[in-house]
């Protein structure tokens, strides 16, 4: 096999090159209703170059469901007043401590604080390196986010998205707040349709360095690559089932494209979709048992459903001659996808159940969306003013976040799992 034009880096690389494409995030938008939470300032907390608190403030702002009450400094977090926080409109206080020990770890300890039930809702102590200290600081933005709205936090999550400067293709990784960013691949061809594992270890997604369309698996933390379909023609768009075990893929080996169904450890390759049209864009369903699909088998592309070993297909959207992408929320209830109409390309979401459907985005060349895990929002591709760009909307329609590079486009999404 000839050598690869692919470059990976050392960690000591990743770090400048990650600053270089750091992700800027703009907010617009709250959601309909804010619970008030006052945030004080760690104690401490100056002994990390992270600042615990503004990252649980950012995050609890970006989801758009706080209105958030600056605390300042509390000195002692074991003597609150609660009853003169809540006069002062909170709902909840948010309190904690960082300490430096002697081996070089933090101490990151947190309180949640009622002021309605004037008591304490929750606590996280963590021990962990000025490496993690970012990480330690969205997972307590999780657990104000659980405990006050009911709903698991995603700030603990991370994305993937691709990024391109001239010729120049890189697969890059980053915290869902858009730092930290790690880069995964680089190549001088295209690499498109990322899509994570279930356990956040790995990233499929095609490359075209052979010069021809390729899926790969790629593990994020032993850089090992194993190709799942290197057909003939083309191989595109993987997606992953919610074991893990099988990855559904479009391939176009036998004439028209069609969908089949691999294992994630390569090989175990069969078809499983079997029409004289195309279909592509596979997504295993929640439970794994269908696969969402994109046909055009009645005419215009649209959205079908089958069963994951195949079968009759039943059509899932009506509305518009022109829909595309679909991707299916955790809990199987919502589906997202991109449908054209009056020449734009836009967002929506379908409720399966009811059958309503909702446009999520007023721009005019939408792509590519991808469920948080949560279900609460969808990140996709976008263009404006000629840029690409990323976007966060939340399901309904309210709250939205866009992201962007100071230079090049950045493209092809997907928002990982919930990480153990």
């Amino acid at each position: 096999m000839k050598k690869l034009n692919t470059v990976f880096l050392t960690a000591g690389l990743l770090a400048s090159l990650g600053a270089q494409a750091q992700l800027r995030v703009e907010i617009s938008g709250v959601g309909s209703n804010q619970i008030p939470v006052a945030i004080a300032t760690f104690a401490d907390e100056s002994v990390s170059q992270t600042k615990v608190s503004q990252v649980i403030k950012t995050d609890l702002e970006r989801s758009g469901a706080f209105k958030i009450i600056d605390a300042g400094t509390i000195a002692d977090i074991n003597n609150v007043d609660l009853a003169s926080w809540k006069s002062r409109g909170a709902d909840a206080l948010v309190v904690g401590t960082v300490q430096k020990q002697a081996n070089g770890a933090y101490d990151v300890r947190y309180r949640l604080m009622s002021t309605i039930q004037n008591s304490k809702l929750s606590q996280l102590d963590q021990q962990t390196t000025e490496q993690f200290t970012r990480l330690a600081s969205h997972k307590i933005a999780d657990d104000v986010y659980e405990k006050l709205t009911g709903v698991r936090g995603i700030f603990a999550t991370r994305i993937a998205y691709v990024t391109q400067q001239g010729r120049t293709y890189r697969l890059e990784v980053a915290d869902s707040d858009g730092e930290n960013v790690q880069l995964a691949l680089s190549s001088n061809e295209p690499i498109i349709s990322p899509s994570w594992s279930p356990d956040g270890t790995k990233v499929a997604y095609v490359s075209f360095e052979q010069k021809k369309p390729v899926i790969y698996v790629q593990n994020l933390i032993t850089r090992q690559r194993t190709v799942i379909a290197n057909e003939k023609g083309s191989n595109s768009a993987p997606s992953w089932s919610p074991d893990g075990s099988r990855i559904a893929v479009a391939l176009s080996k036998s004439g028209n494209t069609q969908v089949y169904v691999a294992n994630s450890s390569g090989g175990g390759l069969r078809r499983v979709s079997n029409s004289s049209g195309i279909d592509t864009e596979p997504q295993f369903s929640a439970d794994g048992q269908s696969l969402y699909f994109t046909s055009d088998r009645s005419g215009g592309p649209q959205v079908y459903r089958m069963s994951a070993n195949g079968g009759d297909a039943q059509r899932v959207t009506f509305n518009g001659n022109y829909n595309i992408s679909p991707r299916i929320s955790s809990d199987g209830k919502s589906l997202a996808y991109i449908s054209r109409r009056n020449g734009n390309f836009q967002l929506y979401v379908l409720d399966l159940a009811s059958g309503q459907e909702q446009r999520l985005s007023d721009n005019t060349n939408d792509q590519a969306p991808s469920f948080a895990p949560n279900g609460k929002y969808i990140l996709y591709s976008t263009e404006s003013g000629g840029r690409k760009a990323l976007a966060v909307v939340s399901v309904d329609g309210r709250v939205k976040q866009r992201l962007t590079i100071q230079a090049g486009a950045i493209k092809e999404p997907t928002w990982g799992p919930f990480m153990k």
